[in-house]
């Protein structure tokens, strides 16, 4: 088991879900995630890049909600994605 899961299989992300007032939000589609440690994972690595303020990912839907300062570079979150073992398809 991850370090991220507690003994009963759920995980935490660290992530508060604030809604961030400043910058652009995008929604993109991923495919792979099943559980909280995917949850967990892709908020910690997409969330180690400069520009994002906020990740939110949801499991169920398979969509990952990020806020940005500046314009999303969509190639560099399909990389983060991608290297993390998930794909990225597009955004929603």
């Amino acid at each position: 088991m991850s370090s991220c899961c507690t003994p009963d299989g759920s995980c935490h992300t660290g992530a508060t879900g604030e809604s961030v007032a400043d910058g652009r939000t995008t929604v993109y589609n991923v495919e792979g995630m099943t559980c909280g440690h995917c949850k967990t994972t892709l908020t910690k690595e997409i969330g180690a890049l400069d520009s994002v303020l906020s990740v939110e990912v949801d499991v169920d839907t398979g969509r990952v909600t990020v806020t940005t300062a500046d314009e999303p570079d969509d190639a560099l979150f399909a990389k983060v994605v991608d290297d993390a073992g998930y794909e990225l398809i597009g955004r929603a």
